[in-house]
């Protein structure tokens, strides 16, 4: 896939494994009356390719275990790729030393799933935010520093009053508004958000994604968004990226995806989407388990469950072809139109 002329971020035929194998020791074995060296890996990230637009919320989406949020860290450099490579604006960033990619850590911030979790609770709110603006900004003042915490705080909705409190004094949902103040002290433009609302309440889902919503209008962010949550994709993302056992599936323009979706996986995904119409087409039921990513299945991973497989589906590993509908579809079936 070539980078676009207004592309962020690329990421280029990456992969992610992990060993599972234990240390040197472990891994011998005697087979045959001979010892050898066996490795087993987890199998994380499968070939990916994509390409974040300036000003977009691209959405990943995929069940649990199909490494979107592996794709995510990956991005962010909290792993390093097992091969493929990542680029911002045109220059790879997953080779760079510490020193070399510091510029980049504050174009891009993350926010967590877990806000209970990714809060130091011995720093207060002032301490937390203060830290990344006077790290990046080695010449502000104190009183420079303190204004732009105050100006963060209130644009999240948080009172500005509340800065010498600790993380355990905040709900779940002021503390995810505090994550997001964090990621945003710094002026990014690239923002990863790793299921940021899937810890907290239904009512306070809404609130958050206004505020990211809002921000990236004000701000003019680019997301990288993952989640699982279908409904929170079609009102939230420009596009939606769908990965199902580490490797990507379809990719398309939110509306087209819901409307019109391609790849087998995907039908079965959005027909599992609860709706309140009774003239919706029956829930897809998708038969076999879930293969194992040790032991990753030949040609296209998702043949054992897909109704239109043949036998080029189980040797061959379908490529993301362009669709009609401006979209990207990895599917045998489509491309020689059996679906």
């Amino acid at each position: 896939m070539n980078a676009q002329v207004d592309s962020l971020v690329q990421i280029k035929d990456l992969y992610k494994r992990f060993s599972i194998s234990g240390d040197f020791l472990d891994q011998l074995k005697f087979r045959g009356g001979k010892l050898v060296r066996e490795q087993e890996h987890v199998h994380a990230i499968n070939g990916v390719s994509l390409d974040v637009q300036r000003g977009e919320a691209l959405c990943v989406v995929g069940e649990s275990g199909c490494g979107k949020s592996t794709v995510a860290r990956t991005v962010m450099g909290l792993l390093s790729p097992s091969s493929g490579s990542i680029s911002y604006e045109g220059q790879r960033i997953d080779n760079l030393s510490d020193r070399q990619v510091l510029p980049y850590r504050r174009k891009m911030q993350m926010i967590f799933q877990n806000p209970y979790a990714s809060l130091n609770p011995r720093m207060t709110i002032a301490q937390t935010l203060e830290e990344p603006v006077r790290f990046h900004n080695a010449g502000s003042s104190n009183t420079e520093i303190r204004d732009k915490v105050h100006e963060v705080m209130h644009s999240v909705g948080i009172d500005p009053t509340w800065a010498k409190r600790f993380p355990h004094e905040f709900s779940g949902g002021q503390r995810q508004r505090i994550s997001i103040a964090r990621a945003l002290a710094v002026d990014p433009e690239f923002i990863v958000a790793d299921e940021p609302i899937s810890a907290l309440d239904v009512s306070i889902q809404a609130q958050v994604l206004n505020l990211m919503m809002d921000a990236q209008e004000s701000r003019n962010l680019t997301y990288l968004f993952i989640t699982h949550d279908l409904s929170v994709v079609e009102h939230f993302g420009t596009r939606v990226a769908v990965m199902y056992l580490g490797s990507l599936c379809e990719l398309a323009p939110t509306k087209t995806l819901f409307a019109t979706p391609r790849h087998p996986y995907t039908q079965a995904l959005l027909s599992a989407i609860p709706r309140l119409e009774d003239n919706r087409s029956g829930h897809i039921r998708l038969e076999g388990e879930v293969p194992t990513p040790v032991n990753l299945p030949s040609g296209c991973v998702f043949h054992g469950r897909c109704p239109h497989a043949n036998e080029r589906c189980k040797r061959e590993i379908p490529q993301l072809i362009a669709t009609s509908d401006g979209g990207q579809v990895a599917c045998h079936a489509v491309e020689e139109g059996r679906i």
